[in-house]
């Protein structure tokens, strides 16, 4: 392995240590020594990759929007099979390709850090600069499944209804899937 190469690894590592710092306890957990612990790396590792915490965050960021848009790009996958049969099965579809793979904890987790993410101003456009990724995948899988909403809407749709049905104890999946055939229908 190259000199360059196992630069661009170590990086990467560090990059996904942080992203699994921010996931797991938020963006206010985010700082060098704590991704070098987590990655297994010396502190001086994370400040030669990375020059400040902005940087590091960012990073992360781009991790965790790439995390997303690969999880979306798997459902679109399954959908390869053909097309979902009913508008339950179809809005189901489009939840499982917003939503991170798991239970209601797992998308607890996730919104959790999607709101302390508007406390980090470098992880917050690190997100926004994902989004495109996530919302073309999504109006891919919309696509595959014959709903005829924008992409955009799709996700606020999610959004919304992962915020109601977290704060009011109702199961997330459900919920969302509902909402989005309401909106649809």
């Amino acid at each position: 392995m190259t000199r360059t190469a196992k630069g661009t690894l170590r990086r990467d590592q560090l990059a996904a240590a942080a992203a699994d710092l921010v996931l797991r306890e938020g963006p206010g957990a985010l700082t060098h020594r704590r991704v070098a612990a987590a990655a297994g790396a010396s502190l001086s590792a994370t400040t030669y990759y990375f020059a400040d915490l902005d940087e590091l965050a960012a990073a992360a960021g781009t991790v965790l929007a790439q995390s997303w848009a690969r999880n979306a790009a798997s459902v679109l996958a399954t959908l390869d099979a053909g097309p979902p049969t009913g508008a339950d099965q179809a809005a189901a579809a489009v939840v499982a390709a917003v939503l991170p793979p798991g239970d209601d904890d797992a998308v607890r987790a996730q919104y959790e850090h999607l709101l302390g993410a508007g406390r980090n101003r470098a992880l917050a456009r690190a997100f926004a600069g994902g989004r495109a990724q996530v919302d073309d995948v999504v109006a891919r899988v919309l696509a595959a499944v014959g709903l005829d909403l924008p992409p955009a809407i799709a996700v606020a749709l999610v959004d919304g209804a992962v915020v109601s049905a977290l704060s009011e104890d109702r199961p997330v999946r459900p919920t969302a899937r509902d909402l989005l055939l309401a909106a649809a229908g």
